[in-house]
């Protein structure tokens, strides 16, 4: 998101004028945010309802940002946040199912009508859901979002040095599944 954006965002913030603030947020953001959440819980209903759940933490607290951080680095936390409480929350409702979450979800997303890849995609999200939960969002971050470190380490309160490691070792296990999956066929 732009400089540009932020800035009035945060003009307005400062003014008091919260809901306007507010507002142009979810109007700048909410696009980039779903996507974010939707590549950790995968199905499109999951995500607008964590996506909901995000704006409404952020609209909670929306008064008492000091602008410590850019406003899209609050925001990525608090939905990176809420993307694993509602994924803790699904391997707790799973957890005495024979199948894991990881199996459901890609379940989920092959039925989900607003998924519409290709089989090349499918395989990558495979590999991608297998991923432990930091790790993906690691993955999701620098591979779709083009985050630079330095941001996804304000983020997820992680070294810089850490999420290249993470990073490095996400690509290799995704790139190992799908060899694997080519292999079985």
């Amino acid at each position: 998101m732009n400089d540009q954006t932020e800035q009035q965002i945060l003009e307005l913030h400062k003014a008091g004028k919260y809901e306007a603030a507010f507002n142009l947020l979810v109007n700048k953001y909410s696009r980039q945010i779903y996507w974010q959440i939707r590549r950790m819980v995968l199905s499109h209903d999951d995500a607008n309802d964590v996506l909901q759940n995000t704006f409404i933490k952020v609209w909670g607290a929306f008064a008492d940002f000091h602008g410590d951080s850019k406003i899209s680095t609050w925001l990525y936390r608090i939905a990176a946040n809420e993307s694993l409480t509602f994924l803790n929350s699904q391997r707790a409702k799973y957890i005495a199912d024979p199948l894991d979450l990881e199996d459901i979800m890609i379940q989920n997303l092959q039925a989900d009508p607003y998924f519409d890849g290709d089989e090349a995609q499918l395989k990558l999200q495979k590999a991608i859901a297998q991923l432990p939960e930091k790790q993906r969002m690691v993955f999701n971050m620098k591979y779709y979002d083009e985050m630079k470190y330095e941001d996804m380490s304000e983020v997820l309160g992680t070294s810089v040095g850490a999420l290249k490691a993470s990073y490095h070792i996400a690509v290799q296990k995704i790139e190992n599944y799908i060899k694997m999956q080519e292999i079985e066929k």
